[in-house]
């Protein structure tokens, strides 16, 4: 079997327009915004949708991250949810990689793209998005998880057939 060469995938800067493919972008942004409290603060309503199929429940957690991530970094499996959204928000600035693929039975290394948060930027990805697990380059630091709880396992894996190298941002 001839070894092919590897993919080189570089973050580009998380938007929502570049992001909409995969998921949502979770960002308190301007003009999208209520008076709440007296007007003593702002409200950013609906900055993603929360997808929990029959059956699951909607679940709140915290990750904190043991092991930081140096790039750059063999991207080997990837994985999606197909029962329900998943959303991470930083719980303290710190930024974070993103890896994903466009939804489907299998994952071409090619479809891979690869996003870096500004420190405080959250996301969401749709239901069934490929994405690699968490990338975070600072031990301690903790995100919020919105994502389905249930009896049914809502993680499905695949092994890349390339070799992909994520290079550093």
């Amino acid at each position: 079997m001839v070894e092919r060469p590897a993919i080189s995938l570089t973050p580009e800067p998380l938007t929502g327009e570049r992001f909409a493919l995969f998921g949502d972008v979770i960002e308190a942004a301007p003009g999208k915004s209520a008076a709440m409290n007296a007007a003593r603060f702002e409200r950013f309503d609906d900055l993603c949708k929360v997808d929990i199929a029959d059956g699951g429940h909607l679940a709140m957690s915290v990750a904190r991250c043991r092991t930081p991530t140096t790039l750059p970094l063999r991207v080997d499996t990837v994985e999606r949810h197909p029962l329900g959204s998943q959303a991470f928000v930083p719980l303290q600035r710190g930024r974070m990689v993103i890896v994903v693929a466009p939804p489907g039975e299998s994952v071409d290394a090619g479809d891979l793209r690869a996003f870096v948060t500004n420190g405080k930027q959250g996301f969401n990805y749709h239901r069934g998005t490929w994405h690699m697990p968490l990338i975070a380059f600072e031990a301690g630091q903790e995100f919020l998880v919105v994502d389905r709880g249930g009896v049914e396992s809502n993680c499905e894996e695949y092994t890349l057939d390339d070799v992909v190298m994520l290079e550093a941002v």
